[in-house]
């Protein structure tokens, strides 16, 4: 155990600016578009560097994704940023319309998500982006648990050929993932080994259920713990795989009960391998104002609740 360390706490949106810099260096058809939050999704760096390559759209996200829709058209590759809850559910007929619907090139970066938007309260708190993203045919969902990972997923997205959503945090979070990582769209990484009870986590959840892993070890549960980076295409193999050995699963995830990755796995495990299992997300609620720490607690999106769903599943098993 304790295969992964924590290098220290960093952004996950700054590991976007930094992907999508680099991405932009090793490819002169990336072009970056904001909605007045340049500095937010630490995309100055970007814009400092190739700023005929930059578009400002300002507080008008339903017209930055009719924008991005046609420079891919044009045959660039646009990266279209701003909150997670603005740049979903805010546009989402542009999105269907002019994205989804023709598999535009179109990298769609959602920052803030989650509860951990913090002190900006309930409206913008993304809780139900991913039920949204990953309803669309052809829609890639990425969510990336750490800098490091979040850096290798923009470039990873950068050279996938159709749309993508990114989503990513506010807050500083725990930097442990691999610093020579080559992120693979559609494949879920089996952290930590187990036999006992599967942990499948995805975005911040990833670091808990880690953390959930070694407070079960030292009460003799050998948990295998799974990052789900990328949620749509889901892994089916490495999480059936895992469910076999197991029998029994945690899902945790900073997102609501309905239609995020939990019923997602869920749907699996009921038309292959029906197994007992637990979900610890934000259940069927609106966030409120407060510290990222403060709600995640509340919200028991932590290692603690993550602990106890995993006892409370394993207790079902036959």
């Amino acid at each position: 155990m304790k295969k992964y360390t924590n290098r220290g706490l960093k952004l996950t949106r700054s590991g976007f600016g930094d992907g999508l810099l680099e991405a932009a260096i090793e490819n002169g058809r990336i072009v970056a578009l904001t909605a007045d939050l340049r500095d937010s999704l630490h995309m100055d760096a970007f814009a400092d560097r190739f700023p005929e390559r930059f578009v400002e759209c300002g507080i008008a996200e339903s017209n930055m994704i009719g924008v991005a829709a046609g420079l891919a058209i044009a045959g660039k590759i646009p990266f279209a940023g701003s909150f997670a809850e603005f740049i979903s559910g805010r546009v989402y007929d542009q999105i269907r319309q002019e994205i989804a619907l023709g598999q535009a090139n179109v990298k769609i970066a959602a920052s803030h998500a989650g509860l951990s938007a913090g002190e900006d309260g309930a409206t913008h708190q993304a809780m139900e982006d991913v039920a949204l993203m990953r309803a669309l045919p052809g829609m890639v969902v990425l969510n990336p648990c750490d800098y490091t990972q979040t850096k290798a997923a923009t470039l990873a997205a950068a050279r996938y050929d159709g749309p993508v959503y990114l989503r990513f945090g506010r807050p500083v979070v725990p930097d442990f993932t691999p610093e020579d990582q080559e992120f693979e769209i559609g494949k879920a990484l089996v952290l930590e080994e187990g036999r006992d009870v599967t942990l499948l986590a995805t975005g911040h959840l990833v670091w808990e259920a880690l953390e959930a892993c070694r407070i079960l070890e030292e009460k003799g549960v050998e948990a295998e713990v799974i990052d789900v980076a990328t949620i749509k295409p889901l892994d089916k193999q490495t999480i059936l795989s895992s469910l076999r050995k197991t029998g029994a699963a945690v899902v945790a995830e900073e997102h609501n009960l309905s239609g995020g990755l939990g019923e997602l796995i869920a749907g699996l495990v009921v038309r292959t391998n029906p197994v007992p299992m637990e979900f610890v997300n934000g259940g069927d609620a609106f966030g409120q104002s407060g510290t990222a720490e403060e709600l995640m607690s509340w919200a028991g999106l932590d290692a603690g609740h993550i602990v106890r769903a995993a006892e409370k599943v394993m207790s079902r098993r036959k």
